[in-house]
């Protein structure tokens, strides 16, 4: 195994990938490691900048990997040191969304986990070029990001050891600090009022509006939280069926 190679398993490869080739990233119980955030068509570094700093000023998370996608924009990894459900890791994107995203189309958002299905590329990796040049996909860092703005691509095959010695200044958010990111994001207090909201289903490729997945009482108790996912009709399908998988016996057990 390359130095790359142990470095991506180190950040975000899952103990036990599941079954679908496509989806590496996930593991065979659902759960995930990587959780990504894409914003593209067009590109627009300085919006994403606010999430990647806001991430390690607010949350007092480690710096996310920043990656140009070969194609139409950024992405964001975020590397967590245990696997979660996929329901907890939508509501996190979703929430960071709404708190340094706002006025960003949901259109222009692509995130994993996502009620779309949608999973990211690997990186580095040859994407398809526009008028047949080439364009890689890669990791940067933050000080280089701006100097991608027109071309978020890399238009000869990143040096891989170039690339692991990025991933290497990385290191994972470990399990306190996730549960602090998650109450600081209000992920886990339940709303006092929730306010009455028609349902409208969500086009493809959209970010879902982050539920209040939690009900009083869950949040000291993971399985009444998932309980909470799963009966909320206000979650998407996709998620409430995450929710239900996790609680199934035995499930997350090696």
């Amino acid at each position: 195994m390359s130095r790359l190679d142990l470095e991506l398993h180190r950040l975000y490869r899952p103990p036990a990938p599941g079954p679908d080739a496509a989806a590496p990233l996930l593991a065979a119980d659902g759960g995930l490691r990587a959780l990504v955030l894409e914003l593209h068509g067009p590109t627009d570094w300085p919006a994403l900048a606010r999430v990647w700093q806001g991430v390690q000023a607010d949350l007092d998370l480690p710096a996310p990997a920043i990656a140009v996608n070969g194609d139409d924009g950024f992405q964001l990894w975020f590397s967590l040191a245990a696997p979660v459900p996929a329901a907890l890791g939508a509501a996190f994107l979703g929430a960071l969304r709404q708190r340094y995203l706002p006025d960003t189309p949901d259109r222009r958002l692509r995130q994993l986990p996502g009620a779309a299905g949608w999973h990211p590329g690997p990186v580095p990796a040859r994407q398809p070029g526009r008028q047949g040049d080439e364009q890689w996909s890669a990791f940067i860092s933050q000080d280089l990001a701006p100097m991608f703005a027109d071309t978020p691509w890399l238009d000869t095959p990143p040096n891989p050891d170039g690339q692991a010695g990025l991933l290497a200044t990385l290191r994972s958010t470990s399990p306190g600090d996730w549960q602090q990111a998650l109450e600081t994001l209000g992920l886990q207090q339940a709303p006092a009022e929730p306010a009455a909201t028609d349902a409208v289903p969500a086009a493809a490729g959209t970010v879902p509006a982050v539920p209040r997945f939690t009900a009083p009482g869950t949040e000291a108790d993971p399985r009444r939280f998932l309980l909470a996912v799963m009966n909320d009709p206000a979650v998407p399908l996709a998620l409430r069926i995450d929710a239900a998988k996790a609680l199934l016996p035995g499930a997350g057990r090696g």
